[in-house]
């Protein structure tokens, strides 16, 4: 059972947003924490400038309205006013969730390239915490493949689209040509290297400011900007027509009283900041100055939205896949049940055979060498797989169909075999050998070539 809890841009503001962003340090507590509690049994969390979720997956026995209400425990408990904001997911509506958001169609940008590296990388980070076992393996590995189809059958991500592109976007209608114009960008994460590639292109003036020193020279050479240490900041800030902000700091750097000083340097010059990263690098009390404009990752919704016209029919055609996806996992999950009662019927058959092979092995054929023993041994075995790969396809497509002939066909099988106790101690994940071509890895996953 897989079941989704959080929040997004589509339902709480950036300052709730702020206050639940999760470093990689915070994440590993969390995930620690949500292990804990009795229904979870897989979980990793996602952790963006414009959502934060918890994804878990509890055993068949656990309701799924219990496992949606401990993540949201979860959730309200380090921060209580998210409650209100989050949503719940669960079952078929949780993998729904998940492929959309893997394949970029819940994002505040559309077809935005970024949240498919997120994900990536949220879903290693609990691999190596131990966090995830088969049930999350398998949704990841099915939401990039769903990914994968929309970035491919589709036009939902062409051209250049991402937050970065968006304030770059808004800094032209500002401005009209930047070319000329000076731009400060505070920050030299990943996000910082894409507004630093685009404004290179678009020929402004570009002053890098940052506290890694060895980083800011690299971005400096690599877009042929000017790089400053951070303790220049304010006299960054008196030079500069546009700052771009996208740090990773966990409180807001520049502040009203800072910028009140930078004002009177620039006598009456305007100061626009356009402030990408959550938690906010900009305090909002900067917006009581006058000739100072600040913009957020909320009002980028704004420009988000004129500009969504041309991507909205490749968007539903993305949802379209999407929905096929879903529709594909839930009917490989529900012909998975028959996993267990597969697996007992052959070990079944098998242990009967082998237990004969053993007495004739002990008497008549206790003459044979080692190498005629395992041929033996392997025969009984390729025997088996064949004898039951019909009996095996008919069991699933029965399951997938919620079909009254795999009640009946099992009631059937357990009177002949006595196979209902088996089939409940057989373990679904342990039958690797019944399962379709469907890696549970978590190399498999997180190696996948989406490009």
């Amino acid at each position: 059972m897989i079941a989704v809890v959080g929040l997004s841009h589509r339902t709480a503001p950036i300052a709730l947003r702020e206050r639940i962003a999760f470093d990689a340090p915070r994440t590993i507590e969390l995930l620690s924490q949500a292990r804990n509690y009795q229904t979870v049994t897989e979980v990793m969390l996602l952790s963006t400038c414009n959502r934060t979720e918890l994804v878990a997956a509890g055993d068949a026995q656990t309701p799924v309205d219990l496992l949606t209400k401990e993540l949201r425990e979860i959730i309200v408990a380090r921060v209580p006013e998210t409650d209100g904001h989050l949503y719940l997911h669960g079952g078929s509506a949780a993998v729904q969730h998940i492929f959309r958001v893997v394949s970029s169609l819940d994002s505040l940008v559309v077809g935005e390239p970024q949240i498919l590296g997120q994900f990536k990388e949220a879903f290693d980070l609990a691999c190596r915490q131990g966090t995830v076992g088969n049930h999350l393996h398998r949704v990841v590995s099915r939401a990039l493949r769903t990914a994968k189809r929309v970035r491919h059958e589709t036009l939902v991500g062409s051209g250049q689209v991402s937050v970065p592109t968006v304030a770059l976007d808004l800094a032209r209608q500002i401005f009209g040509d930047i070319s000329g114009h000076t731009v400060v960008l505070l920050g030299t994460g990943e996000m910082g290297e894409l507004v630093a590639r685009l404004l290179q292109q678009s020929g402004a003036r570009l002053i890098i400011v940052g506290r890694n020193l060895q980083r800011v020279t690299e971005l400096q050479e690599r877009y042929q900007a000017e790089g400053r240490p951070f303790d220049t900041l304010e006299s960054s800030l008196s030079d500069a027509d546009v700052v771009v902000t996208s740090t990773s700091a966990p409180n807001a750097i520049i502040d009203r009283v800072l910028v009140k000083r930078v004002m009177r340097k620039r006598r009456g010059r305007d100061l626009f900041f356009v402030d990408v990263a959550v938690p906010r690098d900009i305090n909002p009390d900067v917006d009581s100055l006058e000739g100072v404009y600040r913009y957020d990752v909320d009002d980028l919704a704004a420009v988000v939205t004129r500009s969504l016209g041309s991507r909205e029919k490749e968007a539903e055609r993305g949802e379209r896949i999407v929905n096929e996806e879903v529709a594909r996992f839930e009917r490989w999950v529900e012909a998975e049940q028959v996993t267990p009662f597969v697996r007992a019927l052959r070990q079944h058959f098998l242990g009967a055979l082998h237990r004969e092979l053993a007495r004739s092995l002990r008497g008549r054929l206790k003459h044979l060498g080692d190498p005629e023993r395992l041929h033996l041994e392997r025969m009984i075995d390729a025997a088996i797989n064949k004898l039951m790969h019909e009996p095996t396809m008919q069991l699933r497509k029965w399951a997938s169909q919620n079909s009254e002939e795999l009640e009946q066909a099992t009631s059937v099988l357990d009177d002949l075999f006595g196979l209902a106790k088996a089939s409940q101690e057989a373990s679904p994940d342990s039958a690797d050998e019944l399962e379709p071509v469907e890696s549970s890895s978590p190399e498999a996953v997180t190696k996948e070539n989406i490009a």
